[in-house]
């Protein structure tokens, strides 16, 4: 095995070290050539969540690049994402494609959307989830 497959760490933005020590988790974590990213979230500057989900979602991305940017990755590198939609999955394909075209180029990754009943946060309406492969 490369150097690169053997390393395991914890992807910690400084944004987000107050998450890591609170909530005992890796907003990204490297393992066997790929970034696992933990379900990023939409909230404005003040810790509160837009009403708008577009909003929600270019925020929640916007994380998902910090993460990625800490591990010195960057979109193109993803290989599966996961969104996790509150308020019925079918309605989603009017919006978040767009918002996700934003920051998601060819070649596309692998891509599963998911109706959920609920998130950690409430009036939280999306969480966005990915695997990079260095």
């Amino acid at each position: 095995m490369s150097e690169s497959s053997d390393r395991r760490r914890s992807i910690v933005p400084e944004s987000m070290q107050a998450d890591y020590t609170e909530y005992h988790f890796s907003p990204g974590f490297e393992a066997g050539g790929f970034l696992f990213i933990a379900g990023q979230i939409g909230l404005d500057e003040n810790g509160d969540p837009p009403e708008d989900a577009t909003e929600q979602a270019r925020i929640a991305f916007t994380a998902l690049g910090e993460v990625l940017g800490e591990a010195r990755l960057d979109f193109p590198d993803i290989v599966r994402l996961t969104s996790h939609h509150v308020g019925g999955v079918d309605r989603i394909l009017e919006w978040f494609p767009k918002v996700k075209d934003e920051f998601i180029v060819e070649p596309f990754p692998a891509w599963t959307a998911l109706g959920v009943t609920g998130l950690a946060i409430p009036g939280l309406v999306v969480e966005i989830s990915a695997i990079a492969q260095r």
